[in-house]
């Protein structure tokens, strides 16, 4: 069993663990920065196994961290990361604080819109998170009705729980343990998030009493074409230098051997599961 204190984010995702502080900072930076300027990353420092910090030698590492370094390293440039919550990880791409932010960030149709994403590095499907002793009682989506849903205000995840008129408890960058312990305890009765993310939370956090409800699995046009790195929405030059180092990583078998290192799987791959739903989540 691994016992790592996790976070699991609600939505493009999110949620700090305990006893990190988000950093504040105000320096832009330019989207015309010289190419070998060190580039500035957001992200949570939170989301198990994506972002996070390893509990011996709490230096940042994650599936997401580390694919931002190595394709800091095919452009020949140095990283510097900063820890937001997910509304500061997005306003500090779009106000150019930041050069990118990475942290499981779906690339959806309404993201596209407002920024720039790179070609995806991670393909998953989502889950939802009941008590293992009732199901939380829920065995179908018409039981989502009424439920207390736990997550992120804004995030995805919980405009869809909305959406199918669960009750909304939101949580700001609590850990882990915190999430998993209120579904336990009755205080919230599901947590709606991406599959791989849920799976390894559960095994990091001991005598849960929780499961995946294995015939709830679903996706969302927020999140069905994968995971890229999110970047200011003119920066034409970054996103091509980007996806270059995306193309030459995967070719050379890195990001698989990330994928397997932090999730057991091949996460680069689209799955091949049973999708109970697909969701259109309304704006």
């Amino acid at each position: 069993m691994v016992k790592k204190k996790v976070s699991l984010v609600m939505g493009v995702a999110t949620i700090a663990a305990a006893g990190l502080l988000t950093v504040g900072y105000s320096q832009k930076v330019s989207s015309n920065s010289s190419d070998k300027s060190t580039l500035k990353v957001a992200t949570s420092g939170t989301l198990y196994p994506t972002s996070y910090h390893d509990s011996k030698s709490k230096k940042l590492t994650g599936y997401d961290i580390e694919v931002v370094r190595a394709v800091a390293k095919k452009m020949g440039r140095k990283v510097e990361f900063k820890q937001l919550n997910v509304d500061g990880q997005l306003t500090a791409v779009k106000t150019g604080k930041v050069d990118m932010a990475a942290n499981d960030i779906g690339i959806s149709p309404q993201r596209k819109k407002s920024y720039r994403l790179s070609t995806p590095y991670k393909h998953s499907f989502n889950s939802i998170v009941v008590r293992k002793s009732d199901n939380s009682g829920i065995n179908s989506w018409d039981d989502i009705k009424g439920k207390k849903a736990a997550g992120e205000a804004g995030t995805s995840y919980q405009r869809l729980a909305k959406q199918l008129d669960a009750k909304t408890v939101n949580y700001n960058n609590v850990s882990n343990d915190v999430y998993l312990r209120d579904v336990k305890n009755g205080r919230t009765d599901f947590i709606m998030n991406d599959y791989y993310l849920q799976k390894l939370a559960l095994k990091a956090v001991p005598d849960n009493d929780l499961k995946i409800q294995k015939n709830m699995y679903f996706k969302t046009k927020d999140d069905g074409s994968g995971t890229g790195i999110l970047m200011k929405k003119d920066n034409k030059k970054l996103a091509k230098q980007v996806n270059k180092a995306l193309a030459s990583l995967k070719k050379d078998g890195t990001l698989k051997d990330l994928s397997e290192k932090f999730y057991d799987a091949d996460v680069t791959k689209k799955p091949n599961v049973h999708i109970s739903k697909n969701f259109t989540i309304k704006d």
